[in-house]
């Protein structure tokens, strides 16, 4: 509504291909396509190209972060019965008793 016909928003579809060409930040110089068909295809592979390459990026990092921290142990504290403490404790982190 605020741009209107004369900038070439037409339709329904055709704003919702210029905000996903926006959003994906394509933005396209010179060469674009102009049949509904062909900015319906380069819309949908905008999409997958952020789904196979920003997704998989989220989870990776995060399971890296979780590689670096570690696993504790299962050693259980003799006084409070707590586990969980790190590989290389020497007291319970609850407690403070010496394992």
């Amino acid at each position: 509504m605020i741009e209107g016909e004369e900038n070439d928003f037409t339709s329904i579809p055709r704003g919702v291909y210029w905000a996903v060409v926006t959003l994906t930040t394509v933005g396209y110089g010179d060469i674009s396509p102009n049949t509904p068909a062909g900015q319906f295809l380069a819309a949908i592979v905008m999409i997958l190209g952020y789904s196979i390459i920003a997704v998989p990026t989220g989870i990776v990092t995060v399971e890296l972060s979780r590689a670096h921290l570690g696993s504790p142990t299962s050693q259980a504290c003799p006084n409070c019965s707590a586990e969980g403490h790190d590989n290389d404790a020497k007291y319970c982190k609850f407690c403070g008793t010496k394992l």
